[in-house]
C-alpha cells in the first residue's frame, strides 16, 4: 500500500486557532464558505470513519441549507423573502458575458425598493399606503444623495443574485438621513461580488425640504436594526462552530500527528 505524509496547507493555517464563538466574518476569508467545502473535501479524499462521514455530511447539509444565512446573516444582512430585495434574481441572457458594472447598481437601487415595499407588505400594512408612496413624488420619499459601489469580481451568465439592505446605525426620530450597505451575491460562487453603500435623505415632496424619518418609519427601522443585530449574533455563532467542526475533522484525519494517506493497492 502507498502512503504519503500530509503537510498543513496556508489555507488551513488560517483556522488552526479557531474555536467555537461569535465570528467577525470580515477579518477571514471572503471566499471562506467554498474554501470549506473544499476543506471537508480534503477530509473525505483522506480517509474518514463512519462517525467522521456524518460528521462530515451533517456541516455539508448545514451549508447547503442555510449559506445564505451564513453569508449574509452573519454580516446582519437580514434574508428571506420579507427581507430581501432579490433572492434568487437570474442574471438575464442579455448581459452574458461579464456583467456591466452599471448593472450593479441597477441591481441595488431596484432591490432598495422591494426592501422598503416588504414592510408595505409583510411589516407594517398599517402603514402600506405611506410606505409604497416613498418613490413617488405625491408626500414623503426616500431619495438616494450617493452611492459608492465595490466590485468584488465579474459576474456573467448563467448565474443568480441575492441582493441584501441593511441599515448602518439605528435610526432616530432626528434622522433626515441614513446609511444602507448592500450585499449583492452571486449563487454561482456564494460570495459577495460586489458591495455597495447607499445615503438616503428623507424628503418631503410637499414642501421641497428635508424631514426627519417619521414615527412609523422609526419604530420599524428600529425593529430591524434589532433583528440586524441578532442575525449577526445568531449566524456569526454559527459560522465559528462550523469552522471549528471543520478544524476537528481535519486534526482528526489529516492533520492528525504523523497523519498517512492511504493511496490503496499498488
Amino acid at each position: 500500500m502507498h502512503r504519503s505524509i500530509c503537510r498543513v496547507s496556508s489555507t488551513a493555517k488560517r483556522y488552526i486557532a479557531t474555536a467555537p464563538g461569535l465570528v467577525d466574518v470580515s477579518k477571514i476569508s471572503a471566499r471562506w464558505l467554498p474554501e470549506l467545502r473544499s476543506r471537508i473535501g480534503k477530509c473525505i479524499v483522506f480517509g474518514l470513519g463512519s462517525a467522521q462521514i456524518e460528521e462530515a455530511g451533517s456541516i455539508l447539509r448545514i451549508i447547503t441549507r442555510e449559506w445564505r444565512d451564513l453569508l449574509a446573516g452573519s454580516e446582519g444582512f437580514l434574508v428571506g423573502r420579507d427581507r430581501a430585495g432579490f433572492e434568487g434574481h437570474q442574471v438575464v441572457w442579455g448581459e452574458m458575458g461579464h456583467v456591466n458594472n452599471v448593472t450593479y447598481i441597477r441591481y441595488a437601487e431596484s432591490a432598495r425598493i422591494n426592501w422598503a415595499l416588504n414592510y408595505a407588505k409583510y411589516h407594517d400594512p398599517t402603514h402600506k399606503k405611506q410606505w409604497e408612496e416613498l418613490w413617488t413624488p405625491k408626500g414623503d420619499g426616500l431619495i438616494l444623495r450617493s452611492i459608492k459601489t465595490d466590485f468584488k469580481f465579474p459576474m456573467s451568465w448563467p448565474d443568480r443574485i441575492s441582493v441584501y439592505h441593511k441599515l448602518r446605525s439605528p435610526p432616530t426620530d432626528t434622522s433626515e438621513s441614513f446609511i444602507l450597505d448592500v450585499l449583492i451575491l452571486s449563487e454561482r460562487h456564494q460570495r459577495a461580488a460586489a458591495r455597495c453603500v447607499e445615503d438616503i435623505v428623507v424628503y418631503d415632496y410637499r414642501r421641497g425640504q428635508k424631514i426627519p424619518l417619521r414615527s412609523f418609519m422609526v419604530a420599524q427601522l428600529e425593529k430591524t436594526w434589532e433583528a440586524q443585530e441578532a442575525a449577526k449574533k445568531k449566524n456569526g455563532a454559527k459560522v465559528g462552530e462550523l469552522l471549528a467542526r471543520v478544524r476537528r475533522l481535519e486534526t482528526d484525519s489529516w492533520d492528525r500527528e504523523g497523519a498517512l494517506e492511504d493511496r490503496g493497492s499498488p
